[in-house]
């Protein structure tokens, strides 16, 4: 049996953040990686992290633009501290050696380069060009896998976790049963704390800007240990991901727009036409996230195209390649020039803003388990994600976790003897087919039923398969040797249920959540909450 004194399952921002801080401190730390240390949606994070530096913009603009865009569900205090721990989350990046872009003839270090992305009223987003995610997360793992406080479990999935639902006052986290991928091996890990940053849920729909692994694998896990889940929802789809047949889930950053690229509908020959967006807001294309994806839904709908496009092509070459280089390289290793032509996108399932309820130290109902991230709901969001404030809300929970497991590791007693994983009643299988056509099920009916517009009637349709699809997959998970897949098949089903009763729940649209059958907003703001498994 293995034992660590904090167990980080995830290896996104968040994760290593905390574990970087946790190593720093002196105390031992084991980071789990469903895929190699370098993955995870931080990697694939174009755009960049919002923290207030102009002179002309305040801590007081970040926090109503973020009021603004979470459509009155937001905590109000969860906010003000996420906003005001901002410049200090990219001090400690900077410290750490990440290479954030300068502005133009400025040296290292001494002013940084500030985008405007959609609902932010000033430029406020510190980016790495158009890579930031991939600047932070490839930062941080080379400093976790040199430090010798911190191991990494690559490859490695996290089952379930192992809690004392005796304990008083409330149930306490022991550790987790931990499945090594390569090898089909469970073993048993204890831990005095356990930290989820198992970021999102967005596998759940067929069309997605998540890497893979996005299963809501922390969501699963905390509701199974008892945790509330809250605002489940709200699922943000992101309005642009590239549309193409070699790739499905790249994603087209909002800088883009944030630096002037428009939204036009498809001409009969192919070319750019009308723009479409101040049709339906007066911010047009710098409108939040959930009313562009609509007008994008609506117009793609009404007209029947498969895709609308994005179109930069009247800014100078040199300031495309220079702000945009990745963007231009990928589209361009698919012939597409984006100097020269539009972008085709279409949305596609981006950010899960409810999650985990948490406090603002990160902890959850259980004693010993902290959610950091797209894993927790913190009331940071509220109906919508304001754009960059999710690398934001890692960088300052992380922190804040970090903190307050520091002031109470000394005093935490390792757990004794647990018991170990015992699989001696179950067979292998020799019908995976099951697991392949259930997850392309789940995923196509959440999609079609459960998307950017919904009805009652669809939801209904959609928890009833979600009922039926559970029961078989739990029958299936009961009677045979795990793999990967089955984990996160299991894991994004009960997601699934989560998502759709909460939006059964919500008899208004507000934010994300918009329905036909209750198109108006109610007066008074209140959050979905959904009790664990007790």
């Amino acid at each position: 049996m293995n034992e660590v004194e904090v167990l980080v399952i995830g290896s996104g921002a968040a994760g290593l953040s905390c574990a970087l801080r946790l190593a720093k401190a002196g105390h031992r730390v084991v980071v789990v990686s469903k895929t190699s240390l370098q993955s995870g949606s931080t990697l694939w994070a174009q755009g960049g992290i919002s923290a207030v530096f102009d002179a002309d913009d305040s801590t007081e603009n970040h926090v109503r633009d973020t009021l603004i865009a979470g459509a009155g569900l937001c905590d109000e205090a969860a906010v003000r501290f996420t906003v005001e721990g901002g410049p200090e989350g990219i001090a400690w990046l900077l410290e750490q050696g990440v290479a954030f872009t300068q502005e133009d003839g400025e040296e290292r270090g001494t002013r940084l380069h500030l985008t405007r992305e959609g609902g932010h009223s000033h430029r406020r987003v510190v980016h790495a060009a158009d890579a930031t995610g991939r600047a932070v997360e490839t930062t941080l793992a080379a400093l976790a896998a040199a430090h010798p406080n911190i191991r990494i479990r690559e490859f490695c999935s996290a089952v379930d976790l192992i809690v004392d639902r005796e304990s008083r006052p409330q149930p306490r986290v022991l550790g987790a049963y931990l499945y090594d991928i390569p090898s089909g091996r469970v073993s048993t890990h204890r831990a005095k704390a356990v930290v989820l940053a198992t970021g999102g849920a967005n596998q759940v729909y067929l069309y997605s800007s998540n890497p893979h692994g996005a299963s809501g694998d922390g969501i699963a896990m905390a509701w199974r240990a008892g945790c509330r889940v809250a605002n489940m929802e709200f699922m943000q789809f992101h309005p642009t991901t590239l549309y193409h047949r070699d790739t499905r889930n790249f994603l087209i950053s909002e800088a883009l727009r944030g630096e002037g690229a428009l939204l036009r509908l498809p001409n009969a020959d192919g070319s750019a036409g009308e723009r479409f967006m101040p049709r339906f807001d007066a911010r047009g294309e710098l409108a939040p996230r959930d009313i562009v994806a609509r007008a994008i839904d609506h117009e793609m709908k009404r007209l029947g195209l498969r895709y609308v496009y994005l179109d930069i092509t009247h800014k100078p070459a040199d300031f495309i390649l220079h702000h945009f280089p990745s963007i231009h390289a990928h589209c361009l290793s698919l012939g597409l020039d984006i100097c020269r032509q539009p972008i085709p996108v279409v949305p596609s399932a981006h950010f899960t803003c409810g999650g985990v309820v948490t406090d603002l130290a990160a902890r959850t109902d259980v004693d010993g388990l902290y959610a950091i991230g797209e894993v927790a709901c913190t009331g940071l969001h509220g109906a919508n994600r304001l754009a960059s404030n999710s690398l934001l809300e890692c960088l300052v929970f992380a922190k804040a976790a970090a903190e307050d497991l520091i002031a109470r590791l000394p005093q935490r007693e390792m757990p004794t003897q647990l018991r170990p994983w015992d699989e001696s009643r179950v067979t292998d299988s020799d019908e995976d087919v099951v697991v392949s056509h259930n997850w392309l099920e789940l995923r196509t009916f959440m999609w079609d039923y459960v998307g950017i517009v919904r009805t009652s009637k669809r939801l209904q349709r959609a928890l009833h398969r979600v009922q039926l699809l559970k029961q078989e997959i739990d029958e299936f998970y009961g009677n045979y040797r795990i793999n990967a897949d089955l984990l996160e098949l299991r894991n994004l089903v009960r997601c699934a249920d989560l998502i759709v009763r909460s939006a059964l729940a919500r008899q208004e649209s507000r934010g994300l959540h918009y329905t036909l059958d209750y198109p108006d907003t109610l007066p008074e703001a209140r959050p979905t909450i959904l009790p664990g498994r007790a």
